[in-house]
């Protein structure tokens, strides 16, 4: 694929109509530095170390502080002898050994669906601390293949987007974070591995963070185009604007046109070295809506605010393909498509009742403009299954507010034509700390949700009680067959709206398992 030629914004373009960030970029001003070693010598220069474990791996992690005070192990490990080990929350303990020093003991109990890391235990008790100067955060590794988790939720719990502009601000961007791994199985090679996924959930919800007069789509773009610089990637394609409408991009068209700011569809390839030149692709296909008015179907005062979240899809792929450039293991191409567009109204807004002219081929009556994320994803998916050779897709969305009532605040819901991702999948989100669960998969039941009198189908169901998240899912993958049907192609449909927040923050949700997914899909045949 030849790489798109594409200029930066001029000041007559409309990038520079809205307000930004003063300093000029999203990623500007982080707060929380943040790096994982192997050393914890510079406990001593630490103004808090918390360590944070299952009662019976902490001292692996009591030994690392040694150097604190003497006998430093000794009377960590008095200090928690008479605290039975927490069955259901953690329970924390704290004094001071020169540095403030809090032990965070996690609970025992822990279900088949859940991590044995309890990663959102470890991110809600880091969350409530109080950090400013140096910090080290020691953490007790129960088993080697849970690593990831570990690391990924301390990682998530020290987010970098803030627009604060007091002392406490000022005071958590001078801040350095060091995440300090023990246990058996815990090598520099491990760590080496878990640093670039770390980072990369960081800069997801930092994106995520972000509001859309910051994060439109033309500052979308221009990252999505640093990231590929950075990581190298094989080759960038870019549409844009009325390109998309003129190329028979009718779903992003439709759904972004009535913004100033216009629709884009951004593809970045990796090809690694070890991929063979007709090795099938694995495609991550990402919902990019920086803000999600509902369009001329509004939504209400309380139901808007929080849709600059609706592209922690987009930020996830983003955020998965940073990673996954530096894999040098992989033997597969993977393609990031990131399906950009915000939301909006003005007098060419979508309509109820329009009918779209989508990149599969068919035709979509629109009875709902507040079911536009299916819509973006559908042509980028089709694209994929058109050029870029594709044995696998893998979408991913904030697509649903039904997610949250099929699977919950912490699982992603998972709909897919393989029956063995159905497992394998929920078993790579365990290991990573990204939990999921899946949907029935039944296309014979909810493509029938979609019937129009006018048009191929609507892009709303008929009846919201029928599976609401499944059918979400079902529409995207109604728009890339044959690719579907068709024995030995593998599709994954993620929808992650729920586990993409907790409170007023973003969680990253997704980089991990992404990464994961596509390490498993690419892995030789045993």
């Amino acid at each position: 694929m030849a790489a798109a030629a594409v200029s930066p914004a001029s000041p007559s373009s409309p990038s520079s109509r809205t307000g930004g960030a003063p300093d000029g970029g999203v990623l500007s001003r982080p707060c929380y530095r943040f790096e994982i070693s192997a050393d914890a010598s510079r406990a001593t220069e630490c103004e808090v170390i918390v360590v944070v474990g299952h009662k019976a791996d902490l001292a692996s992690a009591f030994d690392k502080l040694s150097g604190l005070t003497d006998g430093t192990s000794a009377l960590l490990t008095a200090m928690i002898a008479d605290t039975p080990a927490p069955s259901a929350a953690p329970v924390v303990r704290e004094t001071f050994m020169g540095s403030r020093v809090i032990v965070v003991m996690l609970p025992e109990a822990c279900s088949h669906h859940n991590c044995p890391a309890h990663p959102h235990a470890i991110s809600k008790a880091l969350s409530g601390i109080a950090f400013s100067g140096p910090c080290m955060v020691v953490a007790a590794v129960h088993a080697p293949e849970y690593l990831p988790a570990y690391c990924v939720a301390v990682a998530k719990a020290f987010p970098m987007y803030s627009r604060k502009t007091g002392a406490g601000a000022r005071a958590s961007r001078r801040t350095a974070i060091t995440l300090v791994p023990s246990g058996a199985g815990v090598t520099e090679e491990a760590l080496d591995a878990v640093r670039s996924v770390c980072a990369s959930a960081r800069i997801a919800a930092a994106l995520v963070d972000a509001p859309a007069s910051e994060l439109h789509t033309d500052a979308f773009v221009d990252i999505a185009l640093k990231v590929a610089a950075d990581s190298k990637a094989t080759s960038t394609t870019v549409i844009r604007g009325v390109e998309l409408r003129d190329r028979g991009f009718g779903g992003l068209w439709g759904v972004g046109k009535a913004a100033t700011h216009l629709p884009a569809l951004v593809v970045l390839e990796h090809r690694p070295a070890a991929a063979a030149a007709d090795a099938p692709s694995i495609c991550l296909v990402g919902k990019g809506i920086v803000y999600d008015t509902g369009g001329l179907s509004i939504k209400s005062k309380d139901g808007m605010p929080g849709m600059k979240r609706d592209m922690g899809g987009a930020a996830a792929v983003l955020g998965a393909f940073r990673t996954l450039s530096d894999d040098v293991s992989l033997t597969r191409p993977v393609y990031a498509i990131l399906c950009l567009a915000e939301n909006s109204v003005s007098d060419v807004a979508m309509r109820p009742d329009d009918i779209l002219y989508m990149y599969s081929g068919k035709t979509v009556e629109v009875n709902n403009t507040d079911a536009e994320g299916r819509l973006v994803m559908a042509d980028g998916a089709a694209y994929a299954a058109k050029h870029l050779n594709p044995g696998a897709i893998i979408d991913i969305a904030t697509l649903t507010g039904a997610q949250g009532v099929a699977t919950g605040r912490h699982f992603a819901a998972l709909y897919t034509n393989n029956p063995t991702l159905e497992s394998t999948v929920p078993a790579i989100g365990r290991a990573t700390g990204e939990l999921c669960h899946a949907l029935p998969y039944c296309p014979e039941f909810f493509n029938a949700e979609f019937a129009s009198a006018v048009a191929d189908m609507k892009n709303s169901v008929a009846d919201r009680a029928n599976a609401q998240s499944s059918c979400a899912g079902q529409f995207v993958g109604a728009h890339i067959e044959p690719f579907v049907s068709t024995p030995g192609n593998s599709w994954l449909h993620v929808d992650m709206a729920y586990p993409s927040f907790v409170g007023a923050r973003a969680t990253g949700y997704g980089v991990a398992l992404l990464a994961g997914v596509v390490r498993h899909l690419s892995a030789p045949a045993e």
